[in-house]
């Protein structure tokens, strides 16, 4: 891995972890799967297990994920990482914001009350 994807890397794997953890504390992993963008998995402090995808500039980083109850969340943050001896592995840390974009569950998008439009012909 070079020093330029690794430096891409960090930011996509920040921005995972906020997505992964939302405004709470979480624990995730993220892989590059090709320069700036990486594939993260983690859980949350709630148990919240999440799968997203992030990419970064610098020290900003975005994502998009996914958690189990199907809601998806986009997010945003900014951290500082460094190697891990001769590994090529990379430690960090940093903060971020995250909102839900999308929720199934959401009473808003549930669908609409049946009209009786099936019984046109009938009783």
């Amino acid at each position: 891995m070079t020093h330029a994807t690794r430096r891409c890397t960090v930011p996509a794997a920040l921005a995972c972890a906020v997505l992964l953890g939302g405004c709470a504390a979480g624990v995730g992993v993220s892989v590059p799967v090709f320069p700036g963008v990486s594939l993260g998995v983690g859980v949350g402090s709630g148990g919240n297990v999440n799968v997203g995808v992030g990419t970064g500039v610098g020290p900003v980083g975005v994502g998009v994920g996914v958690n189990q109850r199907g809601q998806v969340s986009a997010g945003a943050g900014v951290g500082v990482s460094t190697g891990v001896g001769n590994s090529g592995a990379r430690v960090g840390a940093g903060v971020g914001t995250g909102t839900v974009i999308y929720d199934p569950k959401d009473p808003r998008r549930a669908p609409p009350a049946n009209t009786n439009a099936d019984n046109v012909g009938g009783p």
